[in-house]
């Protein structure tokens, strides 16, 4: 016990040297948030602790060369008078300001040591940060206002709307941004409308096939891309997707019947032990010795297994309808297999296994109709469906 009090006291020295020395690392390398960061997770848990002394001092260093190295940057990108540069700057005073209200609850921090508390020099960066938001939302707004009303293809409406909903995110409520998000997310939409085609000789279940055209129900999370199974008549759709189906395979109804004999000896009472003159032996006691008698127990099993399959298979195929192109073709397929196991006996039922045991309880079952097993077919064809179109990407 006491070892392993020991052995668990100088892990949990080794891994908070770790990372100190981890911490003192990214300080030294100059990836100071990430000094910061580590130094405040430790410290949130106990602030106190003399182990953790290490950590305020870190913070304290890094906290002090991040604020130097951020104005300085922002000195340096504001004095270049380029627009681009207005994000940076409003993201460095958002980082500022977040570091200062991560740091605050935890004060004081005490150095021992030195007698004293850790020193941060908190400014007020207020007017700095709204006036940053406000350079970068009218240099985002007329961006975007210009790349929609100029969008030379699809991406470029995409691009208007990232900006959009960035700018809607840092300044809600901004002039008509909503509006103007909600024009561009339209008109930056892929559509594409999907038929299904029966090549097979055999009726597709109508359920099966509102399913597979039932697009709501396949959880996809393309943001750019509507599949239509009933296509709109004010929409021009951009790809046209089939669904052809050229095999559908059902078959007969199977009962196999397997035979198995079993044979066991089981305990068939007892007899007491008798000597070579008939007499009853005793043990030590004098208590008759009993000896178990065995008898060999014989059962016929008959198992029974009902079996049909459904076979689906077919193909699915994109095209451009701008160009009237093929793009991608893809296989699908899939099967459904009905299997049911029963069986009964003929003998003593205690020659059985448990696991053959099991079966007798079970009887026969109806047979699923055909209709059944290809819409079943269709739902494992549905999962497959799913997969080509997550992979699908269109490009205009």
């Amino acid at each position: 016990m006491k070892k392993s009090l020991l052995y668990g006291a100088v892990m949990a020295v080794l891994m908070a040297c770790g990372g100190v020395k981890k911490t003192q690392k990214a300080l030294n390398l100059g990836d100071y948030v990430q000094a910061i960061n580590t130094s405040i997770g430790n410290l949130a848990k106990n602030k106190s602790k003399k182990g953790n002394q290490a950590y305020v001092l870190m913070l304290e260093e890094a906290f002090k060369k991040n604020m130097e190295r951020e104005l300085k940057q922002i000195a340096f990108l504001q004095e270049d008078e380029n627009p681009a540069h207005y994000e940076a700057v409003y993201r460095s005073y958002v980082n500022l300001g977040d570091i200062q209200e991560q740091i605050r609850p935890l004060l004081p921090l005490r150095i021992y040591d030195e007698k004293r508390n850790a020193r941060f020099k908190f400014e007020n960066y207020q007017d700095d940060l709204l006036g940053s938001k406000d350079d970068l939302s009218d240099y985002l707004y007329e961006n975007a206002s210009d790349l929609l009303k100029n969008a030379a293809s699809k991406r470029d409406y995409r691009k208007a709307y990232d900006d959009f909903a960035y700018l809607e995110e840092i300044d809600p409520g901004f002039d008509d941004t909503k509006s103007k998000m909600e024009e561009a997310f339209a008109k930056g939409q892929d559509y594409v409308q999907v038929n299904m085609v029966n090549n097979t000789d055999q009726i597709v279940p109508a359920k099966l096939q509102e399913e597979l055209l039932n697009f709501n129900t396949y959880g996809l999370d393309g943001q750019w891309t509507q599949f239509h199974g009933n296509p709109l008549p004010d929409i021009r759709y951009d790809y046209n997707m089939e669904l052809a189906l050229k095999e559908i395979n059902v078959s007969p109804e199977q009962i196999n019947e397997k035979q198995i004999i079993k044979e066991r000896q089981i305990k068939d009472g007892h007899r007491y032990a008798v000597d070579a003159t008939g007499n009853v032996v005793r043990d030590s006691l004098g208590n008759k010795i009993k000896i178990e008698r065995f008898k060999t127990v014989k059962c016929n099993f008959y198992q029974f297994t009902q079996f049909k399959s459904a076979q689906v298979a077919g193909v699915v195929r994109f095209t451009d309808l701008a160009t009237q192109q093929p793009l991608d073709s893809y296989p699908l397929s899939s099967e459904f297999v009905f299997e049911h196991v029963y069986a009964n006996y003929d003998g003593d039922k205690r020659a059985l296994d448990n696991d053959l045991v099991k079966l007798l309880g079970l009887a026969s079952v109806p047979f699923p109709s055909n209709e059944q097993m290809v819409f079943d077919a269709g739902e494992d064809l549905k999962s497959r469906l799913k997969s080509i179109l997550i992979r699908q990407r269109f490009d205009r």
